[in-house]
């Protein structure tokens, strides 16, 4: 038997940006990051999408200090130029160095600090070719995450979302992040984010209108579960 998705608060979410154990959780999530093999994950996922073209308006959701997501920019060949990047976050953690670092690869990056169930509630015209998620869907309860999903489909042309995966075996591993030194924030909220991830198809029971896009979701190894959405004509 699977075990059952539960959501419970996670500790970073609850602390200010600048407190000092939020920026040492957030740099144990760098490290736990390379451990999953994020950005290879990402990149993989990106393949399969088989996009068009290169995306130009890319907005990524609940983007924290925006060093994943360069990571894959960075790694992208052929590069992309001209891309137009909003990183959506409750709290600017983004520093000036990797906004730099962006600038450098031809990127235009706009942070935008908004709690992202307002933004699902919003009205805003803009639309993004690909929209990003990372280790975030999993926060929200199954009504607003639909809510969440709704508005990612109607201003965005392809999706990917990639999160914990909820198993036995990413449940063991997730105890094990004192390994990697993380702090009590990390160790806490490492345990909380696998009983909060996804298995099966459930993020794509959740994607509206699936039968006008082409979906994809799957295990990723070793420890994420990874979920993509296109439009056809993307």
């Amino acid at each position: 038997m699977g075990l059952q998705r539960r959501v419970e608060p996670e500790i970073l979410d609850g602390l200010d940006a600048d407190e000092p154990q939020a920026r040492r959780s957030r740099r144990d999530l760098q490290r736990v990051h390379r451990v999953m093999r994020s950005a290879s994950i990402l990149q993989a996922a990106l393949a399969r999408l088989q996009l068009r073209a290169q995306p130009a308006r890319m907005l990524e959701l609940g983007a924290g200090d925006g060093t994943l997501l360069l990571r894959l920019a960075a790694s992208l060949r052929p590069p992309w130029r001209d891309v137009d990047l909003t990183l959506l976050d409750r709290l600017d953690c983004v520093s000036t160095e990797t906004l730099a670092a962006y600038a450098a690869l031809g990127w235009r990056v706009r942070v935008l600090r908004c709690d992202v169930l307002a933004w699902a509630a919003g009205s805003e015209s803009a639309r993004f070719d690909l929209c990003i998620a990372n280790l975030f869907l999993h926060h929200f309860e199954a009504q607003p995450l639909a809510a969440l999903l709704r508005r990612t489909a109607a201003v965005a042309d392809a999706f990917i979302a990639c999160e914990p995966r909820r198993s036995r075996f990413a449940l063991w591993a997730s105890r094990l992040v004192f390994f990697l030194g993380a702090n009590a924030v990390t160790r806490n909220d490492a345990v909380a984010s696998v009983d909060a991830g996804f298995a099966g198809e459930e993020l794509t029971a959740l994607w509206p209108e699936a039968a006008q896009w082409q979906l994809d979701e799957r295990p990723a190894w070793p420890f994420t579960h990874c979920f993509t959405a296109r439009r056809p004509s993307a």
